[in-house]
């Protein structure tokens, strides 16, 4: 009987220890997929950050990245913890995914405090930015994001191409007659922001503000999607660390 029972208690363990490998390989490519998402966000999207006004969507990205890479570092501390049956190193593993667990926790609360206010800091900003400075001296950053913006999402203005009328650049002499920045053509070449007609610039509805919002929103509830699935993993994969580790710690006495 007491041999059934400790041939039982292996196998137990070794279906734990499957179980848990299994887990840390689909952790570890969630992982490398939440790494990517944030460093895809950074390097691709970072032009849209200047005409933000909050910084909590670029903290949101930097968290998110941070995220990711724990995330492979600890899979790999997972596999060598799982092979080698190591209580000490899945006591380590199972605190390294508390933290993760936490860290994302405070970047799904950031990314769903900006995605509340997000709208109304969309319309006082943008605007703004728009007509106070862009083209302005010391202002580099956020004219080449309202250029970038206004190019990927082919769109005229925050609503429309009529808000560049009051914009101080537009005003100035360094516009050389322009209508609307160049940015705004649908082939951009010098001063072709001189005629503002539909057939040369973009002439969108809801203007630049109307996709911007989308954009953002579209990318956190994305980035709250993968953050929630890889929260659920690691919730599974603590409770199979947990189990593993009492298996082996009452294999020893």
């Amino acid at each position: 009987m007491a041999q059934y029972k400790a041939e039982q208690d292996d196998w137990l363990s070794v279906y734990l220890k499957y179980l848990l490998f299994v887990f840390n390989f689909f952790f570890w490519v969630g992982g490398a997929a939440v790494l990517a998402l944030g460093v895809w966000t950074l390097v691709e999207k970072s032009g849209y950050l200047s005409v933000l006004a909050s910084s909590t969507f670029a903290a949101s990205t930097y968290i998110l990245i941070f995220a990711g890479a724990l995330i492979m570092v600890t899979g790999f501390l997972g596999f060598s913890a799982i092979i080698q049956e190591d209580r000490s190193c899945l006591s380590t593993y199972f605190c390294l995914l508390l933290v993760i667990f936490l860290v994302e926790l405070v970047a799904g609360v950031l990314a769903h405090m900006y995605y509340q206010r997000l709208s109304d800091e969309l319309k006082q900003h943008l605007t703004r930015t728009l007509s106070e400075n862009y083209g302005q001296p010391g202002a580099a950053a956020i004219t080449t994001s309202v250029d970038h913006l206004q190019q990927d999402f082919k769109c005229c203005g925050s609503n429309s191409s009529a808000d560049w009328q009051h914009s101080a650049y537009i005003l100035s002499p360094e516009a050389e007659g322009r209508q609307v920045p160049d940015s705004c053509c649908k082939t951009v070449v010098v001063r072709c922001g001189q005629r503002a007609h539909p057939s040369n610039i973009y002439k969108v509805e809801g203007g630049c503000l109307t996709k911007l919002e989308q954009f953002l929103a579209d990318h956190l509830l994305l980035m709250g999607a993968v953050g929630i699935g890889v929260a659920c993993l690691q919730i599974c994969g603590m409770l199979l660390t947990c189990c593993l580790r009492r298996r082996l710690q009452l294999r020893f006495y």
